[in-house]
């Protein structure tokens, strides 16, 4: 099992709209995660800097390369795009993370 982390940005003023979109975050996109090999998914939010903090874990052998071009992916992503960083292609900006320390 490996462990990821990524930040990314929040546009003031839209944390209680992200929080509600995550809220009731669509069952499909869910299924499409957990079938991705991707568990145990938190994402933090810095109220100083509107920096979100992703951390997830995905399964040994399991890749998230091809979630980019799921077409459930675009559309969360179109969905989300009005109110955080995006690139070009609506995926949000994300900066990975590495990882320094960890005690379980």
């Amino acid at each position: 099992m490996r462990r990821i982390a990524f930040k990314m940005k929040l546009f003031k003023g839209y944390e209680t709209e992200y929080k509600k979109r995550h809220s009731s975050l669509w069952p499909e996109l869910q299924r499409l995660l957990k079938q991705t090999g991707i568990s145990d998914y938190s994402i933090f939010w810095d109220k100083q800097t509107n920096d979100l903090l992703g951390i997830l874990k995905l399964e040994a052998g399991c890749t998230m390369d091809n979630l980019p071009d799921h077409p459930l992916m675009q559309k969360w992503w179109a969905f989300m795009c009005d109110i955080m960083e995006t690139n070009a292609d609506q995926s949000p900006v994300s900066v990975p993370l590495e990882e320094v320390f960890y005690m379980e």
